[in-house]
């Protein structure tokens, strides 16, 4: 397979996994999945709860939940990206900001610890200046 199909691939999965996540947020969808557990449980009860009925319930459930874990970490880690982006285009656009500051999560653990000790550091000493002033 080459690269551009490839993407494409990619792209088609993404976009599945796009529409699984978003058509499964709505209320309505976890509405009719409750009522459709509620049923199984009543039926699994009026048959005596059936071996079988429960391992293949087990398993679907956790089919289910593996491939929704996948489907989670992928929207998530689009939505995170986006607003990374967004945010390092405000970063680049304020002529005040620290442009260093662009792509910060790709530095070194040292660094940020670094950063936010400092930026710890300039709130504190902009809360004793305002309790200094009152």
């Amino acid at each position: 397979m080459n690269t551009i199909e490839s993407n494409v691939a990619m792209r088609r999965v993404s976009r599945i996994l796009q529409w699984v996540g978003g058509f499964t947020s709505r209320s309505s969808v976890a509405a009719t999945m409750a009522i459709v557990m509620l049923a199984f449980l009543v039926s699994m009860s009026i048959a005596g709860f059936p071996n079988r009925w429960q391992t293949g319930m087990s398993t679907t459930a956790e089919s289910i939940t593996l491939v929704m874990l996948f489907v989670i970490q992928h929207t998530q880690s689009r939505q995170q990206i986006a607003l990374q982006l967004k945010l390092d285009e405000l970063i680049r656009s304020s002529p005040h900001a620290d442009d260093h500051l662009v792509h910060i999560e790709l530095a070194a653990d040292a660094e940020l610890i670094e950063r936010e000790q400092g930026q710890v550091a300039h709130h504190e000493s902009l809360r004793e200046t305002l309790t200094s002033d009152e």
